[in-house]
């Protein structure tokens, strides 16, 4: 895993695997070594749990202390752990530096034959990017990042390509200075996205990377009007249209046209916006190459597809061609139920738009987003009186030959949770998270019993242009499967999506009370004239009863920490001053009763800083720490589901004439919170020079005392 990166706006690790995500980080974890502050710490536990008469540890005491202290059998342990045996200190230290000291327990082993819906996905939104939503650059790399780190579904935005491609290019695009239509169509992109983006915005863009961009690339507002012809007619040169245009400009001969359009292939990137180009041929080879490296479950592609029929055509050839025995066969049947991911292990499920057989396609392929993006454009490009119409670009339709790819994931435009295809085995869903809070808002109980049943996914807000990301939490608690997020950004988002998945391979199966039953057909849709048995009364949603709600007691010593990594803006461990901050993400209770009043919907599904906060002092001029046990304590949280509550731990770095800034940081779920005396690993913070977090695992970690009641 050593090759050499290719240099983007956010740099990817060399190393993913050693990065968290959400699915194979996590899996071991354990303290590398001891330094004397711990160590201090350790020989204290040990003396005051041993015999008095041998001075070491019997087989009883050592029974009795992880019965007792760590929660657990001896039985439980590695062999090589001698825990029958007399523990000398040399053993116990063995014990404590090993996985089975780790403060995240091991995920258990899970039942993989339950239905699709039935299980939590860990999910990328607009994968290809490498930073922000506007001028980013796209590229493979950023695929084979999220793969290698257990995502286990991608998203590829996917348009039509222009005649200088090939079937072999780069995995970027370096075209800008080989005429002028590359460059026509960004500096187009640019005037438009400056235009319709606020003026507070712009405002506080001015002196950013992305505000440099725009004012490099968009025009002046005055000359901003679309040029003239030679004819005097008046054309708009729309980034997806303007290589369509100038190919039927170049030939009027339709065999000529198929053949120029033949050597053309389909591109990936975000459109509407100024974010380089890569072939969706690169990409296919390396999900190829990279979607099973770290875990065989089923890996889902979610397809964006803008592009013409011919090139339609073009995508189903690369994707048979070099996805070949991973694609699924074309059932005989139409599925009355879905399948589990035990039966789909080593197979790639694609997620496209779904053009019923007996149909030609009768709808763009057009997320909210960009229907919204696409209006903006149209409306901005409207002609004064008196000038010629702007030419229009035909929508984008799906071929059947593409959507048939779509066995278990047919996307359907949502409409309502009672359209006719809502009872459609395998169709999914996927709104915005801002139409998640509509939709929750009116048709709670509805809503939480679709996603029993069939899948659901969510992506953040088009207006989240710096790459921020939603609280998954919330929408997990919804029953929603696929909660997509950008795996670019190491925020609040990602870190509980790490607390979510690690260790899991990325599928994580629900809790009971939300998913289906197994091996059993699926019942009709509820509708808003049915009441489902488990349900109470109207104001009363699923969520609320579909698992029990415990009221949690958590108290954890904050005993030491050591090789703590240094913040950006540190130099020198000496003007270091670390602190450790714990934040509990717990249901509220308005979001767990289902209220009607959206301003109950958890801080209108935006990421937060968790409801209960405490943190220890500061250390000053070390990154080996000695906190002298200081006791951070929690009573009586009420609404705790530990399926789906999380504890996050942040060490930062007390900074008294500027922000506080992350030296590092890790996330567990509370169900896999381990009691007694522990070492939780952690990740590296804002270890970047851009202040980015960076997500890999480091050399550090805090030894804590964890005491959790749930009851």
């Amino acid at each position: 895993m050593g090759d050499q990166l290719h240099k983007t706006t956010s740099p990817l690790p060399a190393n993913p695997e050693q990065q968290a995500g959400g699915g194979v980080s996590g899996e071991v974890q354990k303290a590398p070594v001891v330094h004397p502050v711990a160590l201090a710490h350790l020989q204290k536990i040990y003396d005051a749990h041993r015999n008095k008469d041998t001075k070491t540890w019997t087989a009883a005491e050592v029974t009795s202390f992880l019965g007792h202290v760590q929660g657990e059998k001896a039985s439980e342990l590695s062999p090589d752990l001698l825990p029958n045996q007399e523990w000398t200190f040399d053993a116990f230290l063995r014990y404590m530096t090993s996985e089975s000291s780790s403060a995240i327990a091991p995920h258990q082993k899970q039942d993989f034959t339950y239905p699709l819906s039935s299980y939590f996905v860990s999910s990328s939104h607009n994968t290809y990017l490498t930073g922000n939503q506007l001028s980013s650059d796209s590229s493979t790399e950023a695929y084979k990042n999220v793969l290698l780190r257990g995502c286990r579904c991608i998203e590829v935005d996917v348009w039509d390509g222009d005649d200088s491609d090939s079937d072999t290019s780069s995995s970027s695009s370096d075209s800008d200075n080989e005429d002028g239509s590359p460059k026509a169509k960004r500096k187009y992109t640019a005037t438009k996205v400056k235009e319709k983006l606020p003026t507070s915005l712009i405002g506080r863009l001015e002196k950013t990377s992305i505000g440099k961009k725009l004012d490099k690339y968009a025009d002046k507002p005055a000359d901003s009007t679309p040029a003239a012809t030679s004819t005097g007619t008046t054309t708009t040169a729309t980034p997806e249209a303007q290589p369509t245009v100038e190919l039927e400009k170049k030939t009027t001969g339709s065999s000529l046209l198929k053949k120029i359009t033949s050597v053309r292939e389909p591109r990936v990137f975000h459109g509407y916006t100024l974010t380089k180009e890569i072939t969706f041929r690169d990409v296919c080879h390396t999900v190829r190459d990279y979607a099973f490296t770290v875990t065989d479950l089923p890996l889902i592609v979610s397809l964006e597809v803008h592009c013409s029929p011919e090139q339609q055509e073009a995508m189903v050839h690369i994707m048979e061609q070099v996805w070949e025995d991973y694609l699924l066969p074309t059932p005989d049947d139409e599925a009355n139920e879905l399948p589990g991911p035990e039966s789909l292990r080593n197979k790639i499920l694609v997620k496209v738009k779904y053009t019923p057989p007996d149909k030609e396609a009768a709808s763009p392929d057009l997320s909210e987003e960009d229907r919204k993006k696409l209006a903006q454009v149209k409306s901005s490009t409207s002609t004064k009186k008196g000038d010629a119409a702007p030419a229009k670009k035909k929508a984008s339709k799906v071929i059947q030959a593409l959507s048939k790819l779509g066995i278990f994931t047919r996307g359907v435009s949502f409409k309502s949770l009672t359209q006719p295809e809502a009872a459609m085995p395998t169709h999914i869903f996927s709104l915005s998270e801002n139409t998640v809070m509509e939709v929750h808002e009116k048709s709670q109980r509805e809503l939480f019993e679709h996603n029993r049943r069939y899948l659901m996914r969510t992506y953040p807000s088009g207006l989240r242009i710096t790459s921020s990301n939603l609280d998954p939490v919330v929408f997990w608690r919804k029953g929603i499967q696929i909660v997509a997020l950008n795996w670019q950004n190491w925020d609040e988002g990602m870190m509980l999506n790490e607390g979510m998945f690690a260790g899991t391979g990325g599928y994580v199966l629900k809790p009971v009370g939300y998913r289906c039953d197994k091996k059993k057909s699926l019942p009709e849709p509820t509708t808003s004239t049915t009441t489902p048995k488990e349900s109470k009364d109207d104001h009363t949603a699923p969520q609320a009863e579909a698992v029990t709600h415990r009221t949690m007691d958590l108290s954890i010593k904050i005993l030491a920490a050591q090789s703590l990594p240094l913040p950006a803006d540190e130099k020198s461990a000496m003007t270091f001053n670390p602190y450790v901050k714990i934040e509990l993400h717990v249901e509220e209770p308005g979001e767990r009763h289902g209220r009607h009043t959206r301003q109950e919907f958890p801080n209108d599904g935006k990421e937060k800083s968790g409801e209960y906060k405490a943190k220890t002092k500061s250390i000053r001029g070390t990154v080996d720490p000695d906190f002298n046990s200081q006791e951070l304590v929690f009573k009586g949280i009420k609404g705790v589901v530990p399926e789906l509550s999380f504890v996050r731990f942040l060490v930062k770095d007390n900074a008294s004439l500027a922000r506080d800034s992350l030296s590092s940081w890790a996330c567990v779920r509370v169900d896999r919170l381990r009691s007694g005396y522990r070492f939780l690993a952690l990740f590296k913070g804002e270890t970047e020079d851009d202040g980015e977090v960076s997500g890999e695992l480091s050399e550090g970690g805090i030894w804590v005392k964890v005491e959790k009641r749930l009851y």
